[in-house]
């Protein structure tokens, strides 16, 4: 009974809005960069319908510029997904320019993340707020320079997996049948796109969904990778211990076992569209980030030592180290 009151009282904290109508909000023009996702239709039917309500409500998608790159699950796609949104009533553009003139506000929904830091060079300049789908950018080193850039020219911009804003997931935090969080399982489909980082396509669902348990604070990372499974294993400054599971082959489902001080339960088998861009039109409407600068890097730093772990065959990986070279790295693309 108390399990079901967390999920209604979670479900609630992530889907609530604003209290204010449609009528009385001040309408938002939106934009979308990368028309080579399936989360293109996707957001843009939540906001474009017009029984939006809360957070979603006067948010429309009005604009989109294609973009696309060589990477298969891009080039493969770009062409079906725009038409899919023209069909929506969306504004197709041919360059980022084009489309800022035209919005207010800006999704960069690329899924290549290797140009989400040149797109997002255009957009920092506009000074219009953005949302950054995952992954942030292509390796470690750019996306510490695109949290520079975006300070650089004082604009307000975040990143994250839906999988953080799932109702089950939020339902394992503040649980007083688990109390504290002593440790934490996840797990997800897990592939991956040649020119980045392995975790940062596709598994970023199932570490983001670590962190949000967890919390920051990990200070080293190992990993083991097989045909079957890819597992990551963090070591928290606390003691406590956060293993990530990715499903390579077999059945792919995402989920969670907490661990806690009173009880273990498991749960966050649903990834939330719907959750995410409510945190998205709040963000446009509001102008704060939901998820920290800080925590996002730590993922990104969590992924990269991983890569690392691998190449010296499986040793923890201390992520201060992974951290302050790309640190040295970031400094050059920022001019």
């Amino acid at each position: 009974m108390k399990h079901a009151l967390f999920l209604a009282i979670a479900f609630l904290v992530c889907t609530a809005g604003s209290a204010f109508s449609q009528d009385t909000l001040k309408p938002l023009r939106a934009g979308i960069i990368g028309l080579d996702t399936s989360h293109v239709p996707a957001f843009t039917k939540l906001f474009n319908n017009p029984k939006a309500d809360g957070d979603l409500a006067g948010i429309k998608v009005v604009a989109g510029y294609p973009g696309g790159t060589d990477m298969p699950a891009s080039k493969d796609r770009v062409a079906k997904f725009t038409e899919q949104v023209r069909g929506m009533g969306v504004e197709i553009v041919d360059s980022i320019p084009k489309l800022l003139e035209k919005v207010d506000v800006v999704l960069i929904e690329s899924v290549d993340g290797r140009i989400h830091l040149k797109e997002a060079r255009e957009v920092f300049k506009s000074g219009k707020l953005v949302y950054i789908d995952k992954p942030l950018a292509g390796a470690l080193p750019e996306s510490i320079a695109l949290f520079e850039l975006a300070k650089k020219h004082h604009v307000k911009t975040w990143s994250s997996s839906s999988s953080r804003f799932g109702a089950d997931l939020l339902a394992l935090k503040g649980n007083e049948e688990i109390g504290d969080i002593l440790g934490v399982t996840t797990w997800g489909p897990c592939s991956y796109q040649s020119g980045t980082p392995d975790l940062f396509f596709y598994a970023i669902h199932g570490i983001e969904s670590l962190f949000t348990l967890m919390g920051t604070g990990c200070e080293t990372v190992s990993r083991s990778k097989g045909p079957v499974t890819d597992q990551v294993t963090g070591t928290w400054k606390d003691g406590r211990i956060g293993t990530y599971r990715g499903i390579v082959r077999g059945k792919s489902e995402f989920g969670a076992i907490v661990y806690g001080s009173k009880g273990v339960r498991q749960g966050a088998k649903t990834i939330s569209y719907e959750a995410l861009c409510r945190q998205i039109g709040k963000f446009f409407r509001t102008g704060e980030p939901p998820v920290s600068e800080a925590e996002t890097i730590e993922i990104f730093t969590f992924m990269e030592a991983a890569d690392e772990s691998l190449r010296q065959g499986g040793k923890p990986v201390a992520l201060a180290e992974v951290l302050a070279k790309a640190k040295e790295e970031a400094a050059k693309l920022v001019p």
